[in-house]
This record gives C-alpha cells, sequence and structure tokens, in this order.
C-alpha cells in the first residue's frame, strides 16, 4: 500500500529542517525529502549562522528579525543547545561614518546590549574597531551539524523531486530516484523549501534570487571568546575552529567572479580585525543563499500564477481579484543570509497556519508581491 503523510516538506535546507520539526510538532505524520542524502548541503551548509539582532533605524525588517532572533535563540537553546554557542556577537561599525549611525541605531536596539568602546576591544583581541554593540546573548550555530541534529529528528528520504502531481486531493511526488524503492509517495500537503532553485512551479512573482555566500573553518589558538561581525562574520574560537563568513557575491558566475579564491576577501578582512597569524584552513565551504525581492522571508500559500493570469487579463493593467491558490501547496523560502535567525519562527508561523487555520503575518506572507508582479509584466509586454 501506498503510504500518505499529512505533509511532505522538499528541501533539507534550515528552512525544511525547521518546517518538518515544527509540523511534527504540531502532530503531523511528515516526511522531509532531499535530492542530497545529508541535510544542508547547499547555502545553509556554508552558512556562518550567527543568530544575532538586526540594528537600524527601527524598520519592519528590523523588528521582525529581533522578533526571530529571540524565538530562535530560545528554540536552539530548548532543543538544540549542543549545537548553538552563545558567545555573545559584537555588531562592528564598517568605518567613521557607519559609527555615528550606530548612535542613531541605539534608540532601536530592543533586546539586550551594551556599548563596547575600541579600548576595550583591543584588550580582546579586535583592532581597528571603533564602539561597538555588544550583544550578549546572541551566538553562533554549528551550521551543518544543526541541520543534521533537526534531520535526524524527522523521517527522511532522499528523492530527487521531478514533478509534482495533485490528483483526488493527494499529491504524489514524481522523482528521478529514490532511496527507498516505493512504487510512490504521497502527501495531502506540500511544502516548498528549495531555496533558490525552483522548477516545479511558477513563482516568478516572489522574485527569489541567489547570493553566494562562503565560509571557511580555521584551525588556530587564538584566544577569542566572543563573536563579531564587521562586513564579515569572524566567530569565535570554538573547539580550536574559528569561522570566516560572508553573504557576498550577487554575480551570475560566481565561482569566476571569485577567480577560484572564494576566502580571500575573509581573509584580508579578518586580518584587519584579529590576529590571524596562525590561522591554517581546515575546510572551505560555499553556497546559494536565497532571498526575496524586499528581504522579508516568504512564508504562506502559492498563487495559481497560470490561471490568474488567463482568467484575469486585466490584472496585469491594475485588477484586483480574489487571489486563487495551488490547492495544499506551501513554501518556506527567502531567509537569505539570516537563515538561522528566522527559520524556527517562519517554520512555527507556516505550522499553525497549516494545522490551525492561523493568519499568516502579512510581513511574510508571499501574496505582497504578486500583484506588483502582474502590473510589470504589461511593462515588459
Amino acid at each position: 500500500m501506498v503510504k500518505i503523510y499529512d505533509t511532505i516538506i522538499i528541501g533539507a535546507g534550515i528552512a525544511g529542517c525547521c518546517a518538518a520539526f515544527a509540523l511534527q510538532q504540531k502532530g503531523q505524520k511528515i516526511l522531509l525529502v532531499d535530492r542530497s542524502s545529508v541535510p544542508a548541503s547547499g547555502g545553509s551548509g556554508a552558512a556562518g549562522a550567527f543568530v544575532s539582532p538586526k540594528i537600524g533605524k527601527g524598520s519592519s525588517l528590523q523588528e521582525l528579525t529581533t522578533q526571530a532572533y529571540v524565538y530562535a535563540k530560545e528554540f536552539y537553546l530548548q532543543y538544540f543547545p549542543k549545537y548553538f554557542s552563545q558567545t555573545g556577537v559584537i555588531r562592528i561599525p564598517k568605518d567613521a561614518e557607519d559609527a555615528k549611525k550606530f548612535k542613531l541605531y541605539e534608540p532601536f536596539n530592543s533586546t539586550e546590549y551594551q556599548w563596547i568602546d575600541k579600548e576595550s576591544l583591543k584588550t580582546i583581541g579586535i583592532n581597528n574597531a571603533y564602539d561597538s554593540f555588544l550583544f550578549e546573548e546572541a551566538g553562533v550555530c554549528d551550521a551543518s551539524a544543526m541541520c543534521r541534529a533537526i534531520w535526524e529528528r524527522v523521517p527522511f528520504f532522499q528523492i530527487d523531486v521531478e514533478h509534482l502531481e495533485f490528483d483526488e486531493n493527494v499529491w504524489q511526488i514524481k522523482a528521478r530516484s529514490y532511496a527507498l524503492k516505493e512504487e510512490g509517495i504521497k502527501a495531502k500537503n506540500i511544502v516548498l523549501a528549495t531555496g533558490y532553485q525552483n522548477t516545479l512551479f511558477d513563482m516568478r512573482y516572489m522574485g527569489v534570487r541567489g547570493t553566494w555566500g562562503s565560509r571557511g573553518d580555521y584551525y588556530s589558538k587564538l584566544k577569542l571568546d566572543v563573536s563579531m561581525h564587521k562586513s564579515i562574520s569572524v566567530s569565535a574560537n570554538i573547539d580550536g575552529i574559528i569561522k570566516l563568513g560572508a553573504t557576498h557575491n550577487k554575480a551570475k558566475n560566481p565561482c569566476m567572479a571569485c577567480d577560484g579564491k572564494p576566502l580571500q576577501m575573509l581573509e584580508e578582512r579578518a586580518k584587519e580585525m584579529v590576529d590571524s597569524s596562525d590561522f591554517v584552513l581546515k575546510e572551505t565551504f560555499c553556497g546559494m543563499r536565497a532571498g526575496s525581492k524586499d528581504y522579508f522571508p516568504l512564508v504562506g500559500k502559492v498563487i495559481d500564477v497560470p490561471y490568474m493570469l488567463e482568467t484575469y487579463p486585466a490584472i496585469v493593467r491594475g485588477a484586483k481579484p480574489e487571489l486563487r491558490y495551488r490547492d495544499n501547496l506551501y513554501l518556506l523560502n527567502g531567509l537569505g543570509g539570516r537563515g538561522f535567525v528566522f527559520a524556527p519562527l517562519m517554520a512555527k508561523m507556516l505550522a499553525e497556519s497549516m494545522v490551525e487555520g492561523k493568519e499568516i503575518d502579512k510581513r511574510v506572507n508571499p501574496d505582497r508581491l504578486f500583484l506588483k508582479w502582474c502590473r510589470k509584466l504589461k511593462i515588459k509586454n
């Protein structure tokens, strides 16, 4: 007999892993699938995985990020403390002009923090810095290990999904390969957590785009007890390893742009901040992080784009008909370079919407992008 799941989640990065975990906690019979045999084989595995608040002048994105940070911190401490190190994170101004802005940002720091002056920074081994914010409760995840720890708590198959068919209120996966030889795998619901790659449905309106990220893990004896960010991330020394990372390359051919040296920029900037003279490269990680047009996550239902354009051609001229969605199709995507901050809360929102019928937060609902995209279609045509 073919097994029918409540929900199948496609993609085992931090977004998919958290979605699977949250839905399973809601009592759903779920299955997490990925074309790779290991979790976090893409952008999530290459992440620096800092868990810290966003600084700024109180924008809606800052408020959401800080809300997600508070939730993520407690989530990791409760369920996966072994893979989350509360090192504290120092946010350092990029230059003198940026340092002036930090004074303006201060009233909008809604989580616990303290100023740390440049002389104090020198005493802990941080050079070329200005007065900075220290978020003592912030920290860093072991990216791959965190995803694996979540992945080990949920059912998982390695499946290279070719396409999906919806028939009689059930989705069936059509795949190129199966880790387990079954005649078919079906589910009432599908959650797409596929990152920047999407070949299954027309979701152009979401504008998901990839930004290349690199991370290098280095052996070091440098005594560095706190993590920091100054255009790049430098982690504390955890078990003899210091991590350098950044989400930095929007080139269409990032490997060409890096010219075979994805860590060169990271190493040069790290050298300006800390004594990196004994750093010995252990491993290099590179991957594409998926972001949205407006930098907010994408959580919710998927609009039936072909139906809307065919049925309501006036939509490209500003008409606002009622939206029609793909049956039982959801997504969790667009987390950008803050995937480990956003994923737990976004997964919670998605699970509550799917299981309890709660309304998705308008800030992250993908519907916000559809009508504007439709109007741009007219301009292009």
